[in-house]
């Protein structure tokens, strides 16, 4: 068997071809992993028949569905590169994305109908030749359905493997223009080989809540694992946090992967714990730090939450914690997986002493190939022996648990101190009336810098003064924010990550002396 993602489902598909591979959670429609694989196999077909060549760079812009998923597995089969798209950017964006790619064909749902249509009335900016919408009609674009059903059920011809490339995967782009995270086959491959040797308590017959985007690796990495392992994913087209619990009760989830701002809200939702969750084992939380109340919060409810850490850069796998220290180890998201290397390092690139601060760095056959069009970057973030430097802080303990603090880029440097918004804002998160928050620097006269608080309460009687009470002696005197605001909505990215620099614009200080 060749090492191609696509081959996956056909392999799946002939061993399980009548289990349910696919449930959408609106129309709660279902597919069986021999229904893709016809779709898939009908797909490719037709993509080749198209002119569509090894190495071609297809878009997709689509939310969650079968239609996303059949895509990428049918391009993954003939050879072309997936470039998903985050549908939450503007036409601008995706314009140097579609350009920067060379993407020459794009799918697209008829809900981004306006968006496709001002991208390809600039023809003359993008290489993009051919438009493809699923559902509606388009002046422009040819049917979805129709062009994907002429094509052959039959296995199409199997163009890529190993070190071709998979995926182009634009990172969030929180600070300056996206980069391109290029992943092949292999290292895909490879984080499935990772994740699927290390993750608690996998069993024959799993259901999978997915509510990430597809276009994160966080929500990819696991469809494309129960695709391997033959497990049911269950797929939101958006996220929901009542429809979450409606979802674990009716579909008897197992497991999850969840971001904790997902996590933060579906635990707000109310009467949250009367939700039947007896089939839910464990949700996996990822994409940044997992506050400790919020664990505790789950945990109360009977439900363990797993912290999990890696990057677009690492396909996924960096940490994972093992169910018998979820508890124990609370707030660290655990040790490397198991084809993961995990290292903590000084500015020096020496190896940290036990508990003792530096940034993380990543190694196995899952890290990205580099960054497209970038070997500058490239070369600032792979070390010439293979390790991806993550720009995360963390200490290790003597066990080797990683316990990550922030990002470098975030730190605070007040009075010469270094101070991680992430610690704050665990103490704040324990004030019953806060819901949200997040802390920046702001220019301190004095200090350099001094760590300020932007804040979504619960109630509106909770004032400034609160908040900086509640911090005092639970923080060194440096570490306590000098002031605090408040706002409706803290700014996140598609992978719910805090948008600090536009909190940083939006609240530029000086800081309260």
């Amino acid at each position: 068997m060749e090492n191609n993602i696509g081959l996956l489902l056909t392999r799946r598909a002939e061993l399980n071809r009548d289990r349910e591979a696919y449930v959408d959670s609106a129309t709660r429609n279902r597919w069986t992993f021999g229904e893709l694989e016809t779709r898939t196999n009908q797909l490719g077909h037709s993509l080749v028949d198209a002119g569509v060549e090894k190495g071609d760079r297809v878009a997709l812009l689509m939310m969650n569905s079968i239609e996303f998923l059949e895509s990428y597995l049918a391009l993954a089969k003939v050879g072309a590169v997936v470039v998903p798209l985050n549908w939450r950017l503007v036409a601008d964006e995706l314009e140097f994305i579609l350009k920067d790619s060379g993407s020459t064909l794009c799918i697209y749902g008829e809900e981004f109908f306006e968006l496709a249509n001002d991208l390809q009335g600039r023809e003359d900016k993008t290489d993009i030749k051919r438009w493809l919408q699923v559902g509606g009609e388009s002046p422009f674009a040819d049917d979805y359905d129709d062009f994907r059903d002429a094509g052959s059920k039959e296995l199409p011809p199997i163009r890529a493997t190993d070190d071709d490339m998979l995926y182009i995967m634009y990172t969030s782009g929180t600070t300056g223009l996206p980069k391109g995270v290029m992943h092949t086959h292999e290292t895909t491959l490879w984080a499935l080989f990772s994740f699927s040797a290390s993750a608690n308590d996998r069993r024959n017959d799993d259901r999978n809540l997915n509510a990430l985007p597809l276009f994160h690796v966080g929500a990819l990495l696991p469809v494309t694992m129960n695709i391997y392992l033959g497990h049911t994913s269950v797929i939101m087209r958006e996220f929901d946090p009542q429809l979450a619990w409606q979802l674990i009760e009716e579909e008897r989830i197992n497991t999850s992967l969840l971001v904790p701002a997902m996590l933060n809200f579906m635990v707000q939702v109310p009467n949250a714990q009367d939700y039947d969750h007896s089939a839910l084992r464990y949700i996996y939380s990822g994409a940044s730090p997992l506050p400790v109340n919020l664990i505790k919060a789950y945990a109360d409810i009977g439900i363990e939450v797993h912290q999990v850490y890696g990057l677009t850069e690492s396909c996924g796998p960096g940490c994972l914690i093992d169910a018998d220290n979820a508890l124990n180890k609370i707030g660290s998201t655990g040790r490397g997986f198991f084809h993961t290397d995990v290292r903590i390092v000084d500015e020096e690139g020496n190896d940290c002493l036990p508990n003792e601060q530096g940034e993380v760095w990543l190694a196995g056959k899952h890290i990205m190939k580099g960054y497209w069009n970038r070997p500058d970057a490239t070369a600032e973030t792979i070390t010439q022996d293979g390790w991806l430097r993550t720009g995360d802080v963390a200490v290790m303990d003597e066990e080797g648990f990683v316990y990550i603090q922030d990002r470098i880029k975030d730190m605070i440097i007040s009075g010469g101190e270094n101070v991680y918004p992430a610690e704050i804002e665990n103490v704040i998160l324990g004030h019953p009336d806060v819901a949200e928050v997040a802390v920046i620097g702001q220019p301190s006269e004095r200090w350099g810098e001094s760590p300020f608080a932007i804040v979504v309460r619960k109630s509106d009687a909770l004032l400034e003064t609160d908040i900086l009470q509640h911090c005092d002696g639970k923080l060194a005197r440096f570490k306590l924010p000098k002031g605090a605001a408040f706002i409706d909505i803290i700014p996140r990215n598609a992978n719910g990550k805090v948008l600090k620099r536009v909190l940083r614009e939006q609240f530029p200080g000086p800081a309260p002396t």
